[in-house]
């Protein structure tokens, strides 16, 4: 049986996005072993992935670091891969293509560009889109690759005993400490206005384990798994239940977006909604410049007219 490699270390939203694209290799390679290259941080959540077959951990250490290299480098030619589809496009990766698997028919955003396209200019089409042509220049048909579908991750057994009878809202108010930026300041004044105007709807929230702290501070659900954070699979279960859904610009967003969810994302100017193809027909976003300038309102205004439109 050949081997096909698939390159992803992360982050969460781009870990997300490429259900679609790996639901097309797959059906390319349906008699290949398809094995992921990735970060440790998302080896439980891919494991469990549907399209792949098997695993391999890239620690990512710094690549001046020969011994690492050596070693990963001699653990990866021993599949022999016949092809190698880079969703990385990383410096990194573009190492990897020179000295790892070199006899491999390698994808990426370099090899597929054609001698008068230019990376910087391919780099600025919304992710999804790259993906796309990535694909069909691999000849590959990329019927999935554009509407990623993330329910294979739902934890279906999970049932928060909170959320029991009760249709709510879900509300993602972090983001990671390094991207404070990305965080939208009134989620609290969100949470009372929904309590003011909305008597049949709850409110959840689903913080990450360093985030239920700050989670305790707000009047609403706090979702957890005992004592602790829930894992991917059961964060995807109470996004899926949820009536609707408002996030920041990070993974958990991805996921609601691809899972289908009903809901909205938030953004300031550190990316547009478009390059990153968060938006879909059921997947709104807010825009601004300055995310102190997107008013509670506004934002509230979007969980009304859904709910309006849903009878609740």
């Amino acid at each position: 049986m050949e081997n096909i490699l698939i390159i992803k270390h992360g982050s969460l939203g781009d870990i997300v996005q490429i259900s679609g694209v790996l639901s097309d290799i797959r059906n390319s390679f349906s008699k290949h072993n398809i094995v992921l290259l990735t970060s440790p941080a998302y080896q439980e959540l891919m494991i469990r992935c549907p399209y792949i077959d098997e695993i391999i951990v890239d620690n990512r250490k710094q690549r001046w670091n020969p011994f690492y290299f050596i070693k990963q480098k001699k653990r990866l030619n021993t599949f022999n891969f016949s092809h190698v589809f880079d969703l990385q496009n990383s410096k990194r990766t573009e190492i990897y293509r020179k000295y790892i698997s070199v006899n491999s028919i390698w994808s990426s955003s370099r090899s597929i560009l054609r001698d008068n396209e230019k990376k910087r200019d391919f780099d600025q089409l919304e992710i999804l889109k790259r993906f796309y042509i990535q694909l069909e220049r691999s000849h590959i048909n990329p019927i999935q690759t554009m509407k990623p579908d993330f329910t294979w991750a739902v934890d279906r057994s999970f049932c928060p005993i909170e959320l029991v009878l009760e249709k709510y809202i879900t509300l993602l108010p972090f983001c990671s400490k390094h991207l404070h930026h990305k965080k939208w300041p009134y989620y609290k004044e969100l949470v009372e206005l929904i309590r003011t105007k909305n008597k049949n709807i709850g409110i959840a929230i689903v913080p990450g384990p360093e985030e239920i702290a700050e989670a305790n501070k707000f009047n609403a659900h706090i979702i957890l798994d005992g004592n602790k954070a829930t894992n991917f699979f059961q964060l995807s279960k109470v996004l899926l239940d949820s009536n609707f859904v408002v996030a920041n610009d990070t993974g958990p967003a991805h996921i609601a977006a691809h899972l289908g969810c009903n809901g909205l994302a938030l953004f300031g100017s550190h990316t547009s909604h478009k390059k990153v193809s968060i938006k879909t027909d059921k997947f709104d976003v807010l825009e601004s410049n300055d995310l102190s300038d997107i008013s509670v309102d506004q934002v509230y205004d979007k969980i009304k007219l859904h709910l309006e439109h849903e009878d609740i």
